[in-house]
């Protein structure tokens, strides 16, 4: 493939680390969900930012079915509706994984510009599920919650590139 100028050479993403940020973000909204703010409809999926980074950056690692999985245990763990996180991160997925190549063409700014209307869209379908079963509108301020997402992009980018940035074994000769 070839690369944008400027932009720099990575080295393979190791799959413990891969599966343990996926982990890292199920725990944190796990965590966001039991704080201050509970089940607060502004509060950021961050379980969904780190499942769209890793769909569009290793498609072949995170798949439909792994975002089909941990969106049942954020069910479990909510007790919402079942399958309705797990709907909602399928097609969070499915969409990030069809623009992928397109995507990791642009910059930071503008890749957090062209995912809002994934988590838009996420969004979208979690709250028609939640509807569908008769469930109660969370309000308004749900409206927030894919801008903060969106807004979380570029700093999903740093945290979750930095391993693969760093040079195995850098000297004078190998710059990379």
């Amino acid at each position: 493939m070839i690369m944008r100028q400027g932009q720099q050479l990575l080295l393979p993403a190791n799959p413990l680390f891969i599966w343990s940020s996926m982990i890292g973000g199920l725990v944190c909204n796990m965590l966001l969900n039991m704080g201050v703010w509970g089940r607060a409809g502004w509060v950021p999926d961050l379980l969904a930012v780190v499942l769209v980074f890793w769909s569009v950056h290793q498609p072949l690692r995170v798949s439909i079915g792994a975002a089909f999985v941990f969106g049942l245990l954020m069910d479990v763990h909510q007790g919402a509706l079942l399958g309705q996180h797990a709907m909602s991160y399928t097609v969070l997925s499915f969409f990030a994984i069809t623009i992928h190549r397109r995507l990791l063409w642009f910059t930071v700014p503008s890749q957090a510009a062209q995912v809002f209307p994934l988590f838009a869209a996420a969004h979208a379908v979690e709250l028609s599920l939640r509807m569908l079963a008769g469930g109660a509108f969370p309000g308004f301020s749900m409206l927030l919650a894919p801008v903060l997402e969106a807004a979380l992009w570029p700093l999903a980018n740093i945290l979750l590139l930095a391993p693969q940035r760093r040079a195995p074994d850098p000297d004078a000769n190998r710059p990379l």
